[in-house]
């Protein structure tokens, strides 16, 4: 039966089987991989097997129903649950179907249910146009590094690259604050396009490609989780995380044992290797020390860290110069990342969320002073603590008054305008 189709595809649409040919089964389209710059063929199970002894087709065919079947993972969102709504998500909606054993086709945009109960070819659509395929990417960006491709593109660099990259992840971490969004589906595809670029450069040079950093990853990943993919046990994080450090540690001394090809053995690896030294401050801090704890170095209590807060602000309080005083501070950030790191927080995105507080009650500050007509600088600390106060009575009053009419925040508004003009702001955290 498969030779009579694709018999008929050769001479109807061209078909080379030689270039390669996907033959899916229609009802299990959702859970195999396809690439649509490759000819497809869905044949439905019961034009294989018609005529199978006590209604094995029939049993196959319901087994293997779209609504029975696991999406394939990375294509298991909304749009990719069953048949149709996933061909439309990789194909152009005007592509051409055909319809193997009648004389009319189809589109892409018209195919209905009853077409799938056929079998369809599918003729391969060129890369560009297939955006979703999974070597979208890594042929886009080969074909902009070529001679005739984007002269921008010819000219990078890993080094040119590297604030493309730190820009991206940034773009990344700020639309997680508001979750899944259409807005972070395209912020880590601008991540993942760094990714790309440099596995594309490194293939030009014959170091890698794509294929090994997926390797890289995909076998530490299996190798870090022997709960998963193994017989080992880890019933909490807490026990996960301690395995994962033991792994590593087994990993950096059977690195250091390894010859490094020169007659020496390379020295010894640390915990703490791995941790960028271009990661920003608070966050290195907090892997560090998680990983310390991992391996049982932190205070046993919670107590225990806020006291030592208190032994570093008293220190820094008593150093008698600028350099003494930014080494205590520093000593003192450390600790309060601890404190964070006990109570589950993440500094670093703990100070970001509150540098975005502050942002937004200062520009209301600013937005305040306008209107009265008044500049900030020629404002005396009551003044300015008298608008730092509205600016907050306004957000609290946004937070709690969805229908708008803010009579609270207006009412601090009217009392801050009103109010004398002196003094500074107060030192509380915004």
């Amino acid at each position: 039966m498969l030779d009579a189709l694709v018999a008929e595809a050769r001479v109807r649409w061209g078909l080379d089987p030689a270039a390669g040919l996907q033959v899916i089964a229609t009802e299990r389209l959702i859970a195999t991989s396809l690439d649509p710059v490759r000819p497809v063929m869905l044949v439905p199970l019961a034009v294989f097997t018609p005529h199978s002894v006590n209604g094995a087709a029939s049993s196959r065919a319901a087994e293997s129903a779209p609504d029975r079947v696991a999406p394939l993972p990375g294509r298991h969102g909304p749009r990719g649950r069953e048949p149709l709504g996933l061909l439309r998500r990789l194909y152009p909606t005007n592509h051409a179907v055909g319809r193997i054993g009648l004389t009319d086709g189809t589109t892409i945009e018209a195919l209905g249910v009853a077409d799938l109960a056929g079998p369809l070819y599918l003729s391969p659509v060129a890369p560009e146009l297939a955006p979703a395929s999974p070597w979208a990417l890594p042929w886009l960006s080969n074909r902009l590094r070529q001679p005739d491709g984007c002269p921008w593109d010819r000219e990078q660099t890993h080094a040119s690259l590297r604030g493309h990259l730190l820009e991206e992840a940034y773009e990344v971490y700020d639309a997680l604050e508001t979750g899944a969004s259409p807005e972070l589906a395209g912020e880590l595809g601008d991540l993942l396009l760094q990714v790309i670029l440099h596995a594309q450069l490194a293939a030009e040079a014959g170091v890698f490609d794509l294929a090994d950093v997926q390797e890289a990853i995909g076998s530490k990943i299996v190798r870090r989780h022997p709960h998963v993919f193994g017989d080992a046990e880890a019933r909490t994080a807490s026990d996960v995380n301690r395995q994962w450090e033991r792994i590593k540690a087994a990993e950096r001394a059977e690195a250091a044992e390894a010859d490094d090809g020169r007659g020496t053995q390379q020295a010894p690896g640390s915990a703490l290797d791995g941790i960028s030294i271009s990661l920003p401050g608070l966050a290195a801090s907090q892997e560090m020390q998680e990983r310390a704890a991992n391996l049982g170095y932190d205070w046993p209590t919670v107590e225990d860290v806020l006291e030592k807060v208190r032994e570093e602000l008293a220190e820094m309080l008593a150093a008698e110069s600028t350099a003494d005083r930014a080494e205590e501070l520093g000593d003192l950030l450390m600790v309060l990342v601890n404190v964070g790191r006990r109570y589950g927080i993440q500094a670093e995105a703990a100070l970001r969320a509150a540098n975005g507080k502050f942002r937004r009650r200062f520009r209301e500050v600013e937005r305040l002073a306008a209107e009265r007509g008044v500049a900030l600088r020629d404002l005396d600390f009551a003044g300015l603590d008298e608008l730092w106060d509205a600016a907050k009575d306004i957000e609290r009053a946004g937070r709690t008054d969805s229908s708008g009419a803010k009579v609270a925040a207006a009412a601090a508004v009217a009392q801050a305008e009103s109010a004398p003009v002196s003094g500074r702001p107060t030192e509380e955290t915004p």
